[in-house]
């Protein structure tokens, strides 16, 4: 029997699995997975992982708008991932957050149209789901005061951590303060990369308990497979190198992270 194993992070939605979809889940499942969350990045996606979550029992979604597709934000967008949220499957809100790499609107925007999700979240008591390109400065800048002025008194609050920074690419620092400030981080394929050592210090530096693994699915494809398609099933290579990294067995790797993925997407019922 594999160790239980969770992608916390992927995009199923995407045209990339259209021709062998079901076959994707199959080997997700071979693997040893247990859950697998798929993201949205603006409404139609959000609805698409909604309804992958009602179609596959291994799947869960989460609901957002993402910073590279918020330039024609409007109101009743966020009227309708709140609509999205309501559904029994939908354990987050994301993939939110800024990027000052593509500049594909003004980063003005990007914080106001993540500062309306991240208070969304707070309300519906849902972790968030964070995006960070090039713009570590300005996101924690946001996530520092919402944090701190926001979230307490609100659903959220009582759980655990309030949200994750996914394929984290920041300091030690700045992970320290993201703990401090109630947030769990996410490694992805990066980490297995043969060139990627910087990120394999910083790898041996955090907390295994406040970790979770993802995919990126159908990006950031893990060493050997880097420049193909990824797919949930490739986590099981994240777990692989960190249990390298850490000193400890995949087994150990695997049950930590998943049980902190349970916890963090309350799928322990």
């Amino acid at each position: 029997m594999p160790a239980p194993l969770i992608d916390s992070h992927c995009h199923l939605d995407l045209p990339h699995f259209d021709d062998d979809r079901d076959e994707v889940i199959a080997r997700a499942r071979a693997a040893g997975l247990v859950a697998i969350v798929t993201q949205g990045v603006d409404v139609p996606s959000s609805r698409q992982a909604v309804a992958l979550a009602q179609r596959y029992d291994l799947v869960y979604a989460a609901v957002g708008i993402h910073p590279n597709d918020s330039a024609d934000f409007q109101p009743a967008m966020l009227d309708a991932i709140r609509e999205l949220a309501a559904h029994p499957k939908v354990v987050a809100i994301g993939e939110i957050g800024l990027d000052d790499y593509w500049k594909t609107a003004p980063m003005d925007h990007q914080i106001a149209v993540l500062r309306a999700q991240l208070d969304l979240a707070a309300a519906l008591g849902l972790p968030v789901i964070l995006h960070d390109r090039e713009a570590h400065e300005p996101i924690m800048a946001e996530l520092r005061a919402w944090a701190r002025a926001r979230v307490p008194g609100t659903p959220l609050a009582r759980r655990p951590w309030i949200g994750v920074l996914h394929s984290f690419s920041g300091d030690r620092a700045m992970a320290q303060e993201a703990y401090d400030l109630g947030f769990i981080l996410g490694l992805a394929g990066p980490v297995t990369f043969k060139n990627a050592r910087d990120l394999q210090a910083l790898a041996r530096e955090l907390d295994p308990r406040r970790l979770m693994i993802e995919t990126d699915a159908p990006y950031l494809s893990p060493h050997p497979f880097r420049g193909k398609r990824n797919e949930p099933a490739r986590v099981k290579l994240v777990a692989e190198k960190l249990a390298e990294l850490w000193g400890m067995s995949f087994e150990d790797v695997a049950s930590l992270t998943t049980r902190t993925a349970e916890t963090f997407f309350d799928l322990i019922k």
